[in-house]
């Protein structure tokens, strides 16, 4: 089984699974890749050169208008974007803010928290990924970033910038990246796909119960120490049942038609089915 995930918090469900051999117990032999960014992990899917993934929810909303549309099995990000301005700068002094390419959470939050914070009319630098936002920001091409976790706790660790706004202060229980999988693949192999989510909501429960030790999971596929992924997932929390909060998800959805990234606002792209009988199995 091929499994493309990114870096970050809401991923360590997945590193854990594969590590505590959550996937392996489910009779899964699991590759996993990272990915430089969220935009390439669309099209694996939709060719099965991997079977399951963790990407932000609103690609798989966006890619409804697609001849191969992708579907959310179960949460995992939780308001898990950030808005991290540099340290000595203050909020109304923000002239630039680094946000990643179109579509993901963390560029959907800095356009719904612009407003708020008083930015409607700064300059927005656009770059390939989470990634390049963070280095322009480090760089000093941009006073502020938005990004996720462990990323904004290792800045604020660094004494290079401070958070000041989450995604929750803009769509309160909004999910970030999320388990999905072609809408192809799960109908034609659900029982691969149950397998799959019961293991990955495992990891979910293991992250919770042992943070210190999923965030020692977590650092090798990551790259930032392990106290500090573990000081991150103290403010963001990976959640399984983000995926239900559907009155955040629908204020995204608008904002995204409102900017021109999907024509309508898109249904039936989360099925919790699965979540349910591998939550019904844990007990809850």
């Amino acid at each position: 089984m091929q499994l493309s995930l990114l870096r970050g918090v809401c991923q360590i469900p997945a590193y854990v699974a594969e590590r505590q051999g959550f996937f392996r117990d489910e009779g899964l032999e699991v590759s996993i890749s990272i990915q430089p960014t969220a935009w390439l992990i669309p099209r694996q899917l939709a060719s099965g050169d991997a079977h399951f993934a963790l990407l932000p929810w609103t690609r798989s909303a966006s890619s409804q208008f697609t001849p191969d549309p992708l579907v959310v099995l179960a949460g995992s990000g939780y308001e898990e974007a950030a808005i991290v301005v540099r340290n000595g700068v203050e909020i109304d002094q923000v002239r630039r803010i680094a946000v990643p390419r179109e579509g993901g959470m963390k560029d959907l939050t800095a356009q719904g928290l612009l407003e708020s914070l008083g930015w409607s009319g700064i300059e927005q630098i656009r770059q390939p990924s989470g990634d390049g936002a963070i280095l322009a920001f480090v760089g000093q091409g941009a006073d502020a970033a938005s990004m996720i976790e462990p990323y904004a706790t290792m800045l604020e660790e660094l004494g290079v910038g401070r958070v000041v706004r989450r995604t929750g202060d803009v769509w309160g229980g909004a999910p970030g990246c999320c388990f999905s999988t072609s809408r192809r693949l799960l109908d034609r192999q659900p029982e691969l796909a149950e397998k799959a989510v019961r293991a990955f909501a495992r990891g979910a429960v293991f992250v919770k119960e042992n943070p210190a030790a999923a965030a020692e999971a977590a650092f090798p596929y990551i790259g930032v120490r392990a106290d500090i992924i573990r000081k991150a997932l103290d403010a963001n929390q990976p959640n399984l049942d983000g995926i239900r909060n559907t009155e955040a998800m629908d204020r995204a959805l608008r904002l995204m038609q409102q900017l021109g990234y999907v024509p309508s606002i898109p249904t039936g792209f989360v099925d919790t089915t699965l979540l349910d009988r591998a939550m019904a199995v844990a007990g809850g």
